[in-house]
Formats: structure tokens, C-alpha cells, sequence
């Protein structure tokens, strides 16, 4: 007798009241009994809320792991579209169970491994992930006109300042007021519209007299403090809508330092007030004090002294060696002059609540370090061979490892998926399986996304084209370089600043040395003009000669 798991999945809170996750353990039991499958009491996994747009369940992790151990023989489950709502993930469990000899069975589906057996089950996924987009959309128009409606439900939770009361058969939900909260939020409006603290300032008072965030074993945080100045809930109209999801537009420093792939779509990105829609809620401050604490967060983020009025050639490619956070610039002041200085923020106590996580505590001098980086640079741009080496090595990797160039394997991919599925379509008509009037309603957008898809494709590749012959323009190199050595010592800050970012990956800081990483390989032999600071000519990059 052949060894089962049994998996069983609802999404919603209505279904597990219904107690359809029953229904289907009690068909699956059923299922094994009559088909001769040995269930174990304690591998019927069950997850109960869960969607079905990802994969990371529990029920399910604990199912792929009996698979990979070898421990069962069949997976059972009542549809594939409670293995996921997506097609290709119902295909990639599929297949993964199958690699590991496992078999997977469903109570709602056709048995066979015939191409036509299977196309039924293709069918039910696409219909279910169809399903799916279906739900999303009538579920975000449901919330946008209860927003509308001045339901506060559609919010997923109470700002600190509230508690969230949930609805009932009685009362809506509502927003109620957490007096000791409101207090401290009432303060905070206090401190920084009347006594005029900055935010660094509040958030430190907000600590030192041990006053609760909502999460008891937190502490305040600066970014915390400028939510609550700026959430509109606190005069009175929680407002929905206020994020969108669309595409990342940058990578962080520490994320591109592990080599990590950010995904491409985020939802942290704001939609214009003018979309918001606000739901009446209790007031904790005035329309007039919550109006001024945006006129001061306005001007603190145009005339701010951290802001980077003025740009380093540096900017943005300092870090620690020690640690890999980013050197922050900072400032103070002399009899004569105002001096600029990098420092780890790594060494700051007041960042982390555990206190500094590095010890590296020099103060480097911005002019002095721009100065040496800028001859580097300049050093690393006298010899053309060089340059025409990294300009081959950008044209090969272009080729082969640009972003672009994963794009174009992307769009081959879903060209491939759109080919198959109108062939699926016609060998569905051809079987009998599919009427004329459903070919003649979803032909049109396959063959609309193949042209589309293919569109796209040959946009690329002239893309690529064009850059080829970009990187191919080496022949005015020399005449290049030699206006750039005559130029070097007139061009301005930005100027200069985007040469370097050309060239240069990152400046590491350590306790005594500065290593600049770049992307052109240097000779195996010092320079001419390469001998290296001398000490007594490197303590001038530090503050003090200890």
C-alpha cells in the first residue's frame, strides 16, 4: 500500500465557517480509502487563510519537504487550484513532486498522463488564476467605494493613537481613542510646531523618558515620529488609497553591496493627495496644528543644513571597510571656515538600540578625500589601452550579462508561452474540447500578445544594436582624454562627480588605509606618479594626527 499526504486549502475567512477545508479533508479521505492509500493521521496538513497566489504555506512547505525526503509516495489534493490559484505554479509543484517520484492525485480532476487529459487541467489553472485577477479587482473597486462610503473597514489596522474596533452585526467598525496614545502624540505636534525640535531631537526625549511605542519591546525611531506628523488620521480623515504599486526605482546601498536583486515591483510609492480618500475619524489635534507641521516638514526637507545643497565628488561611494555601512558627511565649524567631514554611521550610538555595531571612528576630510580620489581617477584615465580594455569588457558583458539582455531571454520565454498556448487553443478545438465562438473570443488577445511580445523583442534587440555602436566609438578615445587632462583641474563638482561614478565601484575606509575599487584593471607596476602617500601626508585626510 502506497503512502499519502493529504493537502487541503480555503482562502477566506467565510470558507473556514462554512467548513469547506472539512469537506475537502473528508473527500480526500475518502479519495485514499477507496484507491488503496495509507494516510498517517499527522500528514493531513491543512492551511486555513491562505492564498493561493504564493507558495510559502505552511501546509505546503511541510508537504514538499515529505516529498524531498522520500517519505510519500502520492500527494493528494480536491483541485489544482488548491495546490495555487497560478497556472505555472501548479505546474512547477507538479514537477517537483514528480522529480522526486511522487505522484500527485486530485478528487476534481481528469486521470491520465495523455496530452489530452492534461489539457482540462491546463484549462482549470488558467481559469483559476483568471478567477483570481477577478477577485483582486472586484475586491480593490469593493474597498474604494466603501471608502467612499466612509467605512473605515477597509483599513487594515488603527494608527498608534487608536485601537481598531472590528464590526460587528450591531456597529461598524470604528476608530477609538487610546488616551495615554493621544497624549504622546498630541505632544509630539506640541514639540515640533510650538517649541520648534527637530525630529532627532523628539525622538531621543521620546527614549530617554522611556515612553511605549506600540510595540512594547521597540523604541522610537525617527521615521516613526515623521509618519505620525504627517498621517492626515490625526485631524480627522484616515485616508485609503494612499500607495500604489509600480516599479522600483532604485536599489540601496547595502543591497547592491550583497549583490542582491531587488524585486522589480514595490508598493511604497505614493499616489497624488489629490487620490486620496479620507474617512472621518476621531480628531487628535487641529486642522490649523497639523497644517503647520506640514509647512515645517516642507521647509525642513528643502532647507534642511544635512540636506546635500552642495555635491561631492565622493558623494554616494563611501563606506566603511570595517562594517559596510556608508560614511555620512557632516559639518563643523571653524573661526574662518565651515569644514565638511565623512564619518561611519556605522560608529553612531544613537542608531541602534544595542549602541554602535563599529568601531571605526576617523573623520575623513571631504576636500582632502575628493582630491585624492580625483587623482586616482585621473592617474587611471592617462593610459587609452586601459580605457579600451573596460570599453571590450562592457561590450561583452552587454552581450551577455546586461539587464537588457534578460529582458530579451524573458520576452523569448513568454513568446515560446503564447505559441503554446494558441496551439493548445487550435488542439482544443480540434478534440471537440473547445466551441468556436470561445476559440474566436481568446485567439484575438493571444495573437494581440504575440505581436506585442514580439514588438517589444525587436525593440531590444535595435537597442542593443545601438549600444554596441556606442561602445564601439573608441576611436576618438585619445582625443577624449587628452581635453580631459586639460580640463581636469577646471570643471565643476558635478562634472567631476559623474566621471568618477563612471569609473569608480566604491571608496572603503579603513583605520589607516582608503581602498577605491573601480572597474579598470591598473598595471601590475606602480606609476610614474604612483608612489602612495607618505604618512605624515595621510593623517592630513583625519581630524587630528592621532
Amino acid at each position: 500500500m502506497r503512502i499519502a499526504a493529504i493537502y487541503a486549502r480555503v482562502s477566506s475567512e467565510q470558507q473556514r465557517e462554512e467548513n469547506t477545508i472539512a469537506s475537502q479533508t473528508a473527500s480526500l479521505i475518502e479519495y485514499a480509502r477507496n484507491h488503496d492509500l495509507e494516510v498517517p493521521a499527522e500528514w493531513v496538513f491543512e492551511d486555513e487563510g491562505f492564498s493561493g497566489s504564493t507558495l510559502e504555506r505552511p501546509g505546503l512547505e511541510r508537504v514538499r519537504d515529505l516529498a524531498a525526503e522520500g517519505q510519500i509516495q502520492v500527494v493528494l489534493a480536491y483541485s489544482p487550484d488548491r495546490l495555487s490559484r497560478k497556472y505555472a505554479y501548479q505546474i512547477l509543484l507538479m514537477e517537483e513532486f514528480a522529480r522526486q517520484g511522487v505522484e500527485t492525485a486530485f478528487v476534481k480532476a481528469p486521470r491520465g498522463d495523455s496530452a489530452e487529459d492534461q489539457l482540462p487541467v491546463q484549462f482549470q489553472g488558467m481559469i483559476a488564476e483568471y478567477e483570481r485577477a477577478q477577485i483582486l479587482e472586484r475586491s480593490r473597486r469593493g474597498k474604494r467605494h466603501r471608502a467612499h462610503a466612509g467605512e473605515i473597514s477597509v483599513m487594515s489596522g488603527a494608527p498608534y493613537g487608536y485601537r481598531y474596533l472590528r464590526k460587528t452585526d450591531e456597529a461598524p467598525a470604528a476608530y477609538i481613542v487610546e488616551d495615554s496614545e493621544a497624549r504622546v502624540v498630541q505632544r509630539i505636534y506640541e514639540m515640533y510646531t510650538v517649541e520648534g525640535l527637530s525630529i532627532g531631537e523628539i525622538t531621543r526625549r521620546l527614549n530617554a523618558e522611556g515612553i511605549a511605542t506600540r510595540n512594547r519591546s521597540a523604541r522610537w525611531e525617527r521615521s516613526v515620529v515623521w509618519a505620525v506628523l504627517r498621517n492626515p488620521a490625526y485631524r480627522g480623515a484616515a485616508c485609503f488609497g494612499k500607495t500604489r504599486e509600480a516599479a522600483r526605482t532604485r536599489v540601496m546601498r547595502a543591497q547592491r553591496r550583497r549583490g542582491v536583486s531587488a524585486s522589480s515591483m514595490t508598493a511604497s510609492h505614493q499616489r497624488p493627495r489629490e487620490d486620496w480618500i479620507g474617512i472621518p475619524v476621531p480628531a487628535l489635534v487641529s486642522d490649523e496644528t497639523f497644517a503647520r507641521a506640514q509647512e515645517l516638514l516642507e521647509e525642513n526637507r528643502i532647507r534642511s543644513r544635512r540636506r546635500t545643497i552642495t555635491p561631492s565628488v565622493v558623494q554616494g561611494l563611501v563606506s566603511c571597510a570595517k562594517c559596510g555601512y556608508a560614511f555620512s558627511r557632516t559639518s563643523t565649524y571653524t573661526s574662518a571656515r565651515k569644514i565638511h567631514y565623512y564619518k561611519c554611521i556605522g560608529s553612531d550610538g544613537w542608531r541602534k538600540l544595542g549602541g554602535p555595531v563599529c568601531d571605526n571612528r576617523q573623520y575623513i576630510r571631504q576636500e582632502l578625500l575628493d582630491q585624492v580620489v580625483w587623482t586616482e581617477v585621473i592617474r587611471l584615465l592617462q593610459d587609452p589601452m586601459l580605457i579600451q580594455q573596460e570599453l571590450d569588457r562592457r561590450l561583452a558583458a552587454a552581450r551577455s550579462a546586461d539587464p537588457t539582455k534578460k529582458r530579451e531571454q524573458a520576452l523569448q520565454r513568454d513568446l515560446t508561452h503564447a505559441g503554446k498556448s494558441i496551439e493548445r487553443l487550435l488542439n482544443a478545438y480540434q478534440e471537440g474540447l473547445l466551441s468556436i465562438e470561445h476559440l474566436r473570443e481568446r485567439m484575438p488577445m493571444l495573437r494581440q500578445r504575440e505581436q506585442r511580445l514580439r514588438a517589444e523583442l525587436q525593440a531590444i534587440i535595435d537597442q542593443s544594436n545601438d549600444q554596441a555602436t556606442f561602445l564601439r566609438l573608441a576611436e576618438t578615445l585619445t582625443a577624449f582624454l587628452a581635453r580631459l587632462r586639460r580640463a581636469a583641474e577646471t570643471l565643476s563638482i558635478a562634472e567631476r562627480q559623474r566621471i568618477v561614478r563612471l569609473v569608480v565601484k566604491e571608496v572603503l575606509i579603513g583605520d589607516d588605509f582608503i581602498t577605491i575599487r573601480h572597474s579598470i584593471p591598473i598595471p601590475s607596476g606602480p606609476s610614474q606618479n604612483d608612489g602612495g602617500p607618505s604618512p605624515r601626508e595621510n593623517y592630513l585626510l583625519c581630524k587630528g594626527s592621532g
